[in-house]
């Protein structure tokens, strides 16, 4: 490949992360429409890298083009919202019983330092948020490819993953659930170290369980909007 094309590729890379960036945090919110111009000058991104960029982002699930009505965030209603927690409280449940059966020791211990790390960014931003970026410093992604379980891998990490990390930021902002989170976080890799299968996905199911009530409470509030 010639410089200019690795140089050119460097490019999209960047614009995809810029603009996954923005929607998982909100800058792009769901359902907005946004065009090619407008994201050019607000993100200072020239043509070629953010075509592409929409490209693996429509791949991704997280932006959709219709006939006549252009490119949009992708959103989901209220209802929908709540049965994706539905779903991932069962799914990922089972993923923390079986990383806790088939996770090395050595991840485990990479896991608790990932950890560490959340911790010191929550401190940074005084307790306002937490924000993970995806892959291995993701504890969601790393228990659902620690499972050793590649369908049940597929399913989590698939666009239910990128779809519910929109909501998961705009949530995790919600006044003491940074560190709520991070402590349910401990204690699930705390099992899982253990090798408790069984307590691991309680504590995972009831995590994941406290984030659907929290979904449901700022619905009920009016302070998220669909």
């Amino acid at each position: 490949m010639s410089q200019a094309s690795v140089q050119s590729q460097t490019r999209a890379d960047e614009a995809f992360d810029c603009l996954q960036t923005a929607i998982v945090k909100g800058e792009l919110a769901p359902g907005e429409r946004i065009g090619e111009v407008e994201l050019c000058a607000r993100f200072d991104l020239t043509r070629g890298p953010l075509r592409e960029a929409l490209g693996r982002l429509e791949s991704r699930g997280l932006l959709v083009r219709r006939p006549h009505a252009g490119v949009k965030v992708v959103s989901v209603s209220a209802d929908e919202l709540v049965e994706l927690y539905r779903i991932r409280e069962l799914m990922e449940g089972l993923a923390a019983r079986q990383a806790a059966e088939r996770m090395t020791d050595e991840e485990i211990a990479d896991l608790q330092a990932t950890l560490d790390s959340h911790e010191a960014m929550i401190n940074q931003a005084h307790g306002q948020a937490y924000y993970q970026e995806e892959g291995d410093y993701d504890f969601h992604h790393r228990i659902a490819t620690g499972s050793r379980n590649a369908k049940l891998a597929q399913m989590l990490l698939g666009d239910l993953y990128y779809m519910v990390r929109m909501y998961r930021y705009r949530l995790s902002t919600s006044v003491g659930r940074p560190h709520k989170a991070l402590n349910e976080h401990r204690r699930i890799v705390e099992a899982i170290a253990q090798r408790d299968g069984e307590l691991a996905e309680f504590l995972m199911k009831r995590h994941i369980s406290a984030a659907r009530r929290n979904v449901e409470k700022n619905i009920a509030d009016g302070l998220m909007s669909f």
